[in-house]
């Protein structure tokens, strides 16, 4: 029985780790499973090679064997007769005792591709025993969604808009095709990953109402798919800059308004400010106490899901007058005598 050297099959060498060895045979599978080759016989039995190679590397005892043997440990263990037939089911990414049957045109077959690489879709409408459609589903997966971080303003946030931005991605590598190898050497152009990044710009809609947090969906800009199949989708995740004059609570608004001495004392207008540059105003009564707040309904952030908004509240900050006038200490003078006297009679 001819010798077959399992390393060189999958192309590790003989200290190879076991990780080493379980990412070579992933490599390797997905690059010659029949299924990807269809009608390929050479792929077909290149794959059985690599198969019988993991079966017998991926166990401690039969690799120990087949190391101290050498060329003997066909003609006194041998593969089992299965040998280049099976393969192993995955749970949590390491092989069970349950082998796959990889007779090409068996559910099973097509199963173990499932099992290794995801499904992507399911049978169409009449598929019966023989999977109708499973190989053509299995080969043409949509890709991973991804979620990339992005910050707006209060502004933006209370009142949405749209919004440019820069976002990074992967595209499967025009040169390799995704293989991350040209004849059987790596892709120089990806670097063997088989991707390849991109930078683009995209124009994006911001909700009013966004919070930290808060996921804007782009179809169609996550990870390139696989076989042909759509790219997944890009997550941008919201988080909403501070903001030097307004403090936000769920969604609910604070600021604080500067208001004159007299107009505390005597009662009168004053402007409040909203994060879209607006003024309301807003009427105070007289002898208004320092840091009172006065609440404007449905003047905050806007909710993001359902109808209506928070509350604006607004702070009253006294300014105290500078640089008095002759005439206006000595008004001052008058009020302390009154006050005084009044408080003792």
């Amino acid at each position: 029985m001819e010798y077959k050297d399992y390393y060189k099959i999958l192309n590790v060498s003989r200290g190879a780790s076991a990780d080493e060895i379980k990412k070579a045979f992933r490599k390797l599978a997905r690059k010659h499973h029949p299924d990807v080759n269809p009608g390929d016989k050479k792929a077909e039995v290149r794959f059985k090679e690599i198969n019988e190679a993991y079966e017998v590397l991926s166990d401690p005892d039969k690799r120990n064997k087949y190391d101290t043997l050498g060329p003997n440990w066909q003609e006194q263990f041998g593969p089992s007769p299965d040998a280049g037939r099976r393969s192993y089911t995955y749970s949590g990414g390491r092989p069970s005792s349950n082998p796959y049957d990889f007779d090409a045109g068996s559910p099973a077959f097509s199963d173990f591709f499932e099992a290794l690489f995801g499904r992507s879709g399911t049978a169409g409408p009449g598929a019966g025993p023989s999977m109708r459609g499973t190989r053509e589903d299995l080969r043409r997966r949509a890709g991973d969604s991804i979620e990339q971080p992005v910050e707006v303003t209060l502004q933006e946030a209370y009142a949405g808009g749209m919004r440019t931005f820069n976002i990074q991605s992967t595209e499967v590598c025009p040169i390799c095709k995704g293989t991350g190898e040209i004849n059987n050497k790596p892709c120089t152009n990806c670097g063997g990953q088989g991707m390849i990044p991109r930078n683009k710009r995209i124009q994006v809609k911001i909700n009013a109402g966004v919070d930290n947090g808060s996921k804007i969906r782009v179809a169609g800009e996550g990870q390139p798919g696989i076989g042909g199949g759509p790219r997944g989708d890009l997550y941008l995740v919201i988080s909403v800059k501070p903001d030097p004059q307004f403090e936000r609570k769920a969604d609910d608004l604070y600021v604080d308004m500067d208001v004159d001495l007299v107009t505390m004392m005597l009662g009168g207008e004053v402007a409040v400010p909203t994060p879209d540059g607006r003024k309301l105003m807003l009427t105070i009564p007289a002898e208004t106490q320092n840091r009172r707040l006065f609440r404007l309904a449905g003047k905050g952030m806007p909710h993001l899901r359902g109808e209506g908004s928070g509350n604006l509240y607004a702070r009253a900050q006294v300014r105290l007058p500078t640089q008095l006038s002759d005439e206006e200490r000595s008004l001052f003078e008058k009020l302390a005598r009154n006050r005084h006297v009044e408080s003792y009679p």
